[in-house]
């Protein structure tokens, strides 16, 4: 039994006398007379053949496991399976609604915060009667007559990053919220 065994389950994996022999470290002559029924691998070494053959020393040895174990020990395995699926289920479905959550409040704040600085930018642009007394004049000084003009873009550019910013938030907590909606 023995034999037919180490036979079978070296055809089975696809090696040839030679490779086994190698992975065992012995010469090729011994697999064979194992496989004839010449000769008996020693203990130690039944435990190396079932490693190498990806099996058990009982199978090996051809004692059969008895069926009315087989299905108890699936059913449990089954069981516990279930259990932990059904946990990890409800675990992904907590932080699916807590990211939900997390990614609609820094929406509304991102939002908000961009009408607020668009709001404050355009106020900018509002500026009338600067410099002049006159009240019916709406001129602006922005230079002067020996002296080039400066337009202070640096500035509009620290204005227009948080603006920036708030847009990207924004879009990026949007596309979160819509990647975390249920399936």
């Amino acid at each position: 039994m023995l034999n037919e065994n180490i036979k079978a389950l070296r055809k089975a994996k696809g090696l040839s006398q030679e490779e086994l022999a190698i992975k065992l470290n012995v010469v090729r002559q011994t697999v064979s007379k194992w496989e004839k029924g010449l000769s008996v691998p020693d203990a130690g070494m039944v435990i190396q053949i079932a490693e190498v053959l990806d099996t058990t020393v009982n199978i090996l040895l051809g004692e059969e496991i008895p069926s009315s174990e087989e299905p108890d020990f699936v059913k449990t395995l089954a069981a516990k399976l279930e259990v932990l699926n059904e946990q990890y289920s409800k675990q992904n479905e907590n932080r699916r609604k807590i990211l939900r959550i997390v990614f609609a409040v820094i929406f509304t704040v991102s939002v908000v915060s961009l009408i607020r600085y668009v709001l404050f930018f355009t106020s900018i642009y509002q500026m009338k009667n600067i410099g002049g007394a006159d009240a019916s004049t709406n001129v602006t000084v922005i230079g002067g007559g020996d002296v080039p003009a400066y337009i202070p873009i640096w500035y509009y550019l620290s204005v227009l990053k948080p603006v920036l910013l708030s847009t990207l938030i924004a879009v990026a907590s949007a596309i979160g919220f819509y990647r975390t909606r249920k399936k």
